[in-house]
């Protein structure tokens, strides 16, 4: 049996600090492996994504992503790991579209992402949230607002009741408790088989379009408060989202693997 040699890059995105934001794997490989094996790839790196990047003969690339368990529509932080990569330009043909990252004046890369407008609808029962003031749901994603930033950095989550809620993701925010910060978040998957992701670049496209109603702004900057914290930034426009942020890459690994047979 052949055997697919793998080159992985760790990437630390939504931060410029080793071992913050948010860690995705990317491999760039000639061609897409067999599904299975790219999640089988995926759930041996054991992180919220890793990223299959392969290039095209218009300098283009296409791009997947892939949880522990299942393949995702759209994901931030491996995409600014892959643009990182690049050298912060580039454009990826997704499931999501064409999503373009180009590098901002100060260095901060930007990606210009689909706007997902959460829509308000009954919370489930199970959600277990004190303090939630308004609850909607999103293309792929639920959106849960509490009273208080302290409640977001303080809750304990009830994962079991997160999940019930049936959606990729429960986004959990309150307005920020900074000057310079316009909202708060965390974000809990574990119907991804991620219990909480440390920075989620494609929740800001949902958090932009809810904070710029409500604050009355186009350009907001977002705080995703887990353990390992980052800094997201949200431009609106025409429909979209421009999401930046800033990567650091902290880690190389190779993978040899057995190739799977066509079928």
């Amino acid at each position: 049996m052949s055997r697919l040699e793998l080159e992985l890059v760790t990437v630390d995105a939504f931060t410029d600090t080793p071992f913050a934001g948010n860690p995705a794997a990317v491999a760039f490989v000639d061609r897409f492996p067999d599904d299975l094996l790219m999640q089988s790839v995926a759930r041996e790196m054991n992180l919220s994504e890793t990223a299959f990047v392969v290039a095209r003969g218009d300098g283009d690339h296409d791009l997947r992503w892939f949880t522990p368990t299942t393949e995702v529509e759209l994901c931030g932080h491996a995409t600014l790991a892959a643009a990182h990569l690049l050298g912060g330009t580039a454009r990826f043909h997704t499931a999501s579209g064409v999503l373009g990252c180009t590098v901002a004046p100060d260095g901060w890369i930007e990606m210009d992402f689909p706007a997902d407008r959460p829509v308000a609808t009954e919370p489930p029962t199970t959600l277990g949230l004190p303090g939630l003031v308004w609850y909607g749901r999103g293309r792929w994603d639920a959106l849960a607002v509490v009273d208080d930033a302290s409640q977001v950095r303080e809750l304990v989550p009830d994962l079991r009741g997160i999940a019930a809620a049936g959606t990729r993701l429960v986004i959990v925010t309150a307005a920020g408790d900074r000057p310079d910060i316009d909202c708060v978040n965390r974000a809990f998957a574990p119907n991804a088989g991620v219990a909480e992701d440390p920075v989620t670049g494609s929740a800001h496209c949902t958090l932009a379009e809810y904070w710029g109603d409500r604050l009355g702004l186009d350009v907001l900057v977002g705080e995703q408060a887990s353990s390992r914290g980052g800094i997201v930034r949200m431009r609106r426009a025409d429909g979209r989202v421009v999401i930046a942020g800033q990567a650091v890459t902290v880690a190389h690994s190779h993978m040899a693997v057995p190739e799977l047979p066509p079928g």
